[in-house]
């Protein structure tokens, strides 16, 4: 399992790729059981009632959220494009420009532990100076 989080705006949004081998989620929409990598995150956007409140970039808006998009795929690589995209453009929808989100990728047995004490975290900090700021595995 990776835990794909993007950071922007003071706020953060995380989603899941559950990898080969491990137990996907089954829900109605949920993708093909034999994916072997599956990708679930919320969408959010932006409203004018409703939703939730929220602080981003310093402002109060409201967000409203779908049913999480759970996708399939093939590779690992195809699922931490998508996932990183998919973080991009969720924060894109309350206005946070794409090259102002940090996109980290870790498992969850790592949470809470610094960067540089990750294993292979020299094989994800790799990525940390690129434009998109993201770390990859």
């Amino acid at each position: 399992m990776l835990l794909v989080r993007g950071h922007g705006g003071g706020t953060a949004l995380t989603g899941t790729i559950f990898e080969r081998g491990e137990q996907a989620p089954t829900y109605r929409g949920a993708p093909d059981e034999d994916a072997p990598y599956v990708w679930v995150c919320d969408e959010f956007y932006e409203v004018e009632s409703g939703g939730s409140e929220t602080e981003i970039d310093g402002r109060t808006i409201r967000v409203a959220f779908d049913t999480p998009l759970p996708r399939g795929f093939d590779t690992r690589e195809q699922a931490l494009s998508a996932a990183k995209e998919h973080v991009r453009t969720q924060f894109a929808r309350v206005g946070v420009p794409a090259d102002d989100v940090r996109v980290e990728v870790v498992r969850p047995e790592e949470e809470g532990t610094p960067e540089d004490e990750q294993p292979d975290a020299a094989d994800r900090s790799a990525d940390e100076g690129s434009p998109e700021g993201d770390a990859s595995l």
